[in-house]
């Protein structure tokens, strides 16, 4: 055989299998980025939107860094790991937050989410 076309075949198939590891922890991240928009914008519709402060830009924080960690991992960066860690403990201090404010079912709600993504990005990141 050609070691030139076996090299391509390995190389495609180590990208497929880098894309099945990623493909779990990438569904997570958009999951958490959609629920923290949904609890970000759920608070600004709040009474007390003032004591919502934190939560509000941690949402915003965890849904960003969810994008750009299922960015990183789509493309299989080798940032994705160390991103993911970021993304692991932005994730859990938004959890925090929201659940301090867990009589708000959008954060009850939100606080499940980011626990499960922070698990899935350590786990990715190990």
């Amino acid at each position: 055989m050609n070691f030139a076309y076996d090299n391509g075949i390995i190389f495609k198939l180590i990208r497929i299998m880098n894309r099945e590891k990623y493909e779990s922890c990438i569904a997570t991240c958009y999951d958490c980025a959609t629920e923290c928009k949904n609890c970000e914008n759920a608070c600004l519709e709040e009474s007390n939107v003032s004591n919502l402060t934190r939560c509000i830009k941690l949402n915003s924080d965890c849904a960003a860094i969810c994008l750009l960690a299922a960015q990183f991992m789509t493309s299989d960066s080798e940032f994705a790991s160390r991103l993911c860690e970021l993304c692991a403990d932005i994730c859990e201090a938004c959890a925090v937050e929201c659940e301090k404010h867990g009589h708000m079912q959008h954060c009850k709600d939100c606080a499940e989410v980011c626990r499960n993504c922070a698990e899935a990005c350590r786990e990715m990141a190990n």
